[in-house]
């Protein structure tokens, strides 16, 4: 079984960060939602999100993907911990897979990561990075980076996850079930 990690922060894009828990875990991934600290996360229309764990409490796990849902003041937080940037290049290091969307692309950036590969992001977050290859795209992977627009595309952005750790035929019932068209 596939095992991703979904830090949150406060400010995070609810949207985002639901979704991609819910449909990755209707796959039969298994998704830690760690806290960058204890108790609730507020995300950024002020719905109460409950982190099952810490970050400190699971940064020796190893993961297949971590996954950052964007939302500005979330991705600044994230891009602001130490802790986040260390785990996403010891990922990129292993050749793990490693996501983001909205604006949690500028997490990646600040990692280093993003050097010279295309990328997606909401409009006017990589504005300012002339190394990397933007992208209109909703969905962008470049190797084991998946980069996506926002919360309008955070289902397409969560089923290219779907097919990259568990394959398309998985992938096709999980959307199916979804009842998308």
């Amino acid at each position: 079984m596939s095992t991703v990690l979904v830090p949150l922060a406060h400010g995070c894009e609810e949207l985002e960060a639901v979704t991609v828990i819910d449909l990755l875990r209707r796959a039969g991934v298994s998704v830690t939602v760690a806290g960058l600290e204890a108790g609730p996360v507020t995300a950024s229309r002020g719905v109460v999100l409950l982190p099952e764990t810490t970050l400190n409490d699971i940064l020796d796990q190893d993961f297949d993907m971590v996954v950052l849902p964007g939302g500005l003041g979330g991705a600044q937080r994230l891009e602001a911990d130490r802790r986040i940037a260390a785990l996403l290049r010891r990922m990129a290091e292993q050749g793990r897979f490693v996501a983001a969307i909205c604006a949690a692309p500028r997490v990646l950036v600040s990692a280093g990561l993003l050097k010279d590969r295309e990328a997606t992001a909401y409009p006017g977050i990589l504005d300012d990075q002339p190394e990397i290859r933007l992208s209109s795209a909703a969905v962008v992977r470049d190797g084991t980076f998946i980069t996506s627009r926002g919360p309008g595309t955070a289902i397409d952005f969560t089923l290219s996850l779907i097919e990259i750790l568990c394959g398309h035929e998985q992938r096709d019932t999980v959307e199916k079930a979804l009842q998308r068209s």
